[in-house]
């Protein structure tokens, strides 16, 4: 994995280098007020990341950790390990490694519900107007943004990209 930039958004929303004490301990608060979420390669090679982190931050969600990165194939087979028995699995690693995408950690309270209520439906074609699936996607592949589905993804997931703040993705 090839990670381009790493930045945090303070409290005076002033974007700020990394710094990992000043990072906040996601993990005593991951249960009801984060979550992980990832801008898709499609969104960042069309210039389209600004607006969809307006979308984010207009609902009030709290950029906790962003970073875009350039995933390997073998980095989209982990992460999407979950999937590995499914159809789509092969096409959707070589979809995600295609590009760089913008891996972040959000926070709101009950985050999880409120971000995929924001997200919208998978298929972008069945999503609620509105949502950034509905403005941004192109199909269920090219669907803009992933978002965790549960508390116990969004911790895994969040460890994937950002080892410094839960702990290695290995523990």
């Amino acid at each position: 994995m090839t990670i381009q930039v790493l930045y945090r958004i303070s409290d005076d929303r002033k974007v700020e280098s990394h710094d990992t004490k000043r990072l906040i301990n996601i993990k005593h608060h991951m249960k009801t007020n984060f979550t992980f979420s990832m801008i898709k390669p499609e969104i960042v090679a069309a210039n389209q990341i600004g607006e969809v982190i307006t979308q984010i931050e207009e609902n009030n969600f709290r950029i906790q950790a962003l970073r875009l990165v350039k995933l390997s194939l073998e980095d989209a087979q982990k992460f999407y390990e979950i999937h590995k028995d499914r159809p789509f699995y092969q096409e959707l690693c070589t979809y995600m490694a295609s590009g760089p995408v913008v891996a972040m950690v959000l926070e709101k309270e009950d985050a999880i519900a409120a971000f995929r209520k924001l997200i919208g439906a998978t298929n972008p074609a069945a999503a609620e107007p509105g949502t950034i699936r509905k403005i941004f996607g192109q199909s269920i592949e090219a669907n803009a943004i992933h978002g965790s589905d549960s508390n116990e993804n969004a911790v895994v997931e969040a460890k994937f990209f950002f080892p410094e703040l839960l702990g290695s993705a290995k523990s």
